[in-house]
C-alpha cells in the first residue's frame, strides 16, 4: 500500500518535472526528472517484488519467495549506477560546451520545490518499512537521492535567479550524479552479501557456537551456518550432539 501511494506521488511529480525541464531548459531539472523516472521504476519493481515475496512457501520453494525482494533491490542498484553515469557525462558536456539558451531560474525553482515536497512525503511513507525490507530499502534510497537532487536544483535555481550564473545548472546535475553512486554501491554490496549467503553483519558464529555449548546436556556443536533470505529474515542451522 505504501509503495503504491509513493508510486502515485512520484508519477505525478515526474510529469511536472519533465514539462518543467522542457520549459526552463534546465539540465539539473532534467537530471532530477530522470532520477524521478528511476524512482518510479524502482517503486514498480519493489511493488512487484513485494507482491511476489508475500506468496507462501511451497514444496518446491520451501523458503517461499522472499528472495524476490533481493532481486528487486539488485535491479534498482544497477539502474541507479547507469543513471549516475548518464547524468555525469551530460553535465560535463554542458560545462565544456555551454548552451546559448538561458535557463529560466524562476520556473525551475517552482518545479524543484514541488519535487522536494513530494519526495519528502514519499520518504516519510517508506521510512519505517525500509528498515525491514531490502527491497523497500532500494526504493527508499531512490527517493532519498531524488530529495537531495531536488535540493541541489533549488540551490542552482536560486544562484541563477540572483547571480545569473548558468553553469550552476550543470554543476547541480553533477552533484546529483555524485550523490547517487555511493548509495547505489552500498545497496549493491548488501545484495551481493545476501546472494553470497554471508552471515548478517551483526551475527557472530563463534558466539552462537559457544552459547550452544554452554547449554546443559550439549556435547558438541558443528556445521553451524547463518545466512539471510533478505534483510530481516536470517536463517540458522547447526548439528548439535546431546
Amino acid at each position: 500500500r505504501l509503495l503504491a501511494i509513493s508510486l502515485g506521488i512520484t508519477s505525478i511529480v515526474l510529469v511536472v518535472q519533465i514539462v518543467g525541464a522542457v520549459l526552463t531548459g534546465s539540465l539539473a531539472l532534467l537530471a532530477d526528472a530522470g532520477h524521478m523516472f528511476t524512482d518510479a521504476a524502482a517503486l514498480i519493481v519493489a511493488l512487484i517484488a513485494s507482491t511476489v515475496a508475500a506468496r507462501p512457501p511451497t514444496e518446491r520453494r520451501t523458503y517461499g519467495y522472499q528472495r524476490a525482494g533481493v532481486f528487486g533491490a539488485l535491479t534498482n542498484a544497477v539502474v541507479l549506477i547507469v543513471l549516475a553515469v548518464v547524468v555525469g557525462v551530460e553535465g560535463v558536456r554542458r560545462l565544456l560546451e555551454p548552451a546559448e539558451a538561458e535557463v529560466q531560474g524562476g520556473l525551475m525553482l517552482v518545479v524543484a520545490v514541488v519535487g522536494l515536497v513530494a519526495n519528502a512525503v514519499a520518504l516519510w511513507l517508506l521510512s519505517a518499512a525500509q528498515k525491514r525490507s531490502m527491497n523497500v530499502r532500494g526504493a527508499y534510497l531512490e527517493v532519498l537521492g531524488d530529495l537531495i537532487g531536488s535540493a541541489a536544483v533549488i540551490i542552482a535555481a536560486i544562484i541563477i535567479i540572483t547571480a545569473g550564473w548558468m553553469p550552476a545548472d550543470a554543476i547541480a546535475s553533477l552533484a546529483i550524479a555524485v550523490l547517487i553512486i555511493p548509495r547505489a554501491f552500498g545497496l549493491l554490496r548488501e545484495v551481493f552479501s545476501v546472494l553470497a549467503e554471508s552471515a548478517p553483519s551483526d551475527t557472530h558464529v563463534s558466539e552462537i557456537r559457544e552459547h550452544i555449548l554452554r547449554t546443559e546436556g550439549v556435547v558438541d556443536a558443528y556445521d553451524i551456518y547463518v545466512w539471510q533470505l533478505t534483510r530481516g529474515a536470517p536463517v540458522f542451522t547447526a548439528h548439535v550432539v546431546v
